[in-house]
């Protein structure tokens, strides 16, 4: 039998939390070794969770043998500190969305995977969803026709200010958390970099964008609008608008057990034209990521339903260049 990739994850922060919660029933991957700073903090999850190793430092993880790959959910200005020295210890590393502050530092985590020949992806659960498969086959199969306008959204409200996604120290902010969703639908499924952006956004005190509307030029016919928000109902939702038929989705994280993500598919011109409701199963985003990416990093499978190294670099060139045209009351930012 082949072994499950062996793997250690980097804070216990309750992402860390819910992500060891939905890949316990993973199959080929388990999650054998948490690391935190604070060691009491790390022995309670390692005894929460039935966690084999734990250890009070990032450094004594990674260069544990017990250890086949890092998961790093760390705020988002460690991303490429700690992917970068994971891989420089040999660990394969699935790396938390958005993967780094900058395409700078994007390219250069891809560039030590490669030095150390390990496997690194960004993590965007909703990619490994079958609603988001079968999303991007329909399209592929022209179901829709070609794709001329997408816009998505993804906006939620937090209120406590010790949370991470409030602190712009910690690459905090509406763009970089929930924007970054949007984002990566709209660069996987135009299939190319845009051209240009334009970005308006609303500020805190703090200098936090808090809530953003973006509109990108892919220069090609796509024309895309994201908005993102951290200081609104909950809401997430696609419009892919072909020129012969439409396609809404939620492209949903997470579907447990019980529910059904559905796909709205209207094919043809016509607004009379019914709907057609396409139910889709579905699981736990962590799980279905995890186990795709267990295969990429013991070598059994070269199925990756996520984001490219390409498109991981182009998806960060992106938010790059919204955040600048967002500092620069919408100015047009090529790329």
């Amino acid at each position: 039998m082949t072994k499950p990739l062996r793997l250690g994850i980097l804070g216990a922060a309750n992402i860390a939390r819910a992500f060891a919660t939905g890949v316990a029933s993973a199959k080929d991957v388990k999650v054998v070794a948490i690391a935190s700073r604070d060691a009491a903090k790390s022995a309670a999850f390692a005894r929460e969770f039935g966690i084999d190793h734990h250890f009070a430092s990032y450094q004594a993880m990674l260069a544990s043998p017990e250890v086949d790959a890092a998961y790093v959910p760390l705020p988002n200005t460690m991303h490429a500190e700690w992917g970068i020295q994971a891989a420089a210890a040999g660990k394969h590393v699935i790396c938390e969305k958005p993967l780094a502050m900058s395409a700078q530092e994007a390219e250069a985590m891809f560039a030590a995977a490669e030095r150390h020949g390990v496997v690194l992806r960004e993590a965007y659960p909703y990619l490994a969803q079958p609603q988001t498969i079968q999303t991007r086959r329909l399209i592929a199969d022209g179901a829709i026709g070609r794709i001329q306008i997408i816009r998505a959204s993804f906006g939620l409200a937090f209120s406590d200010k010790s949370n991470i996604r409030l602190n712009p120290k910690l690459g905090g902010g509406s763009l970089l958390d929930a924007g970054s969703y949007p984002v990566s639908l709209c660069r996987i499924l135009a299939g190319s970099l845009p051209k240009r952006v334009q970005a308006v956004a609303r500020w805190t005190e703090n200098a936090l964008d808090r809530t953003l509307v973006a509109t990108i030029d892919f220069g090609d016919g796509v024309l895309a609008q994201i908005s993102c928000s951290l200081a609104t109902a909950f809401h997430r939702h696609a419009l892919i608008i072909g020129d012969d038929g439409i396609i809404e989705t939620d492209f949903t994280n997470h579907a447990w057990a019980g529910s059904h993500p559905a796909i709205k598919l209207r094919r043809g011109l016509g607004f009379r034209t019914p709907y057609e409701i396409l139910n889709c199963p579905g699981g736990d985003g962590f799980r279905l990521e995890a186990e795709e990416f267990a295969g990429l990093a013991m070598g059994n499978s070269t199925s990756w339903s996520g984001a490219s190294p390409q498109e991981s670099i182009d998806m960060a060139r992106v938010l790059d260049a919204i955040s600048t045209s967002s500092h620069a009351d919408g100015l047009w930012v090529n790329l």
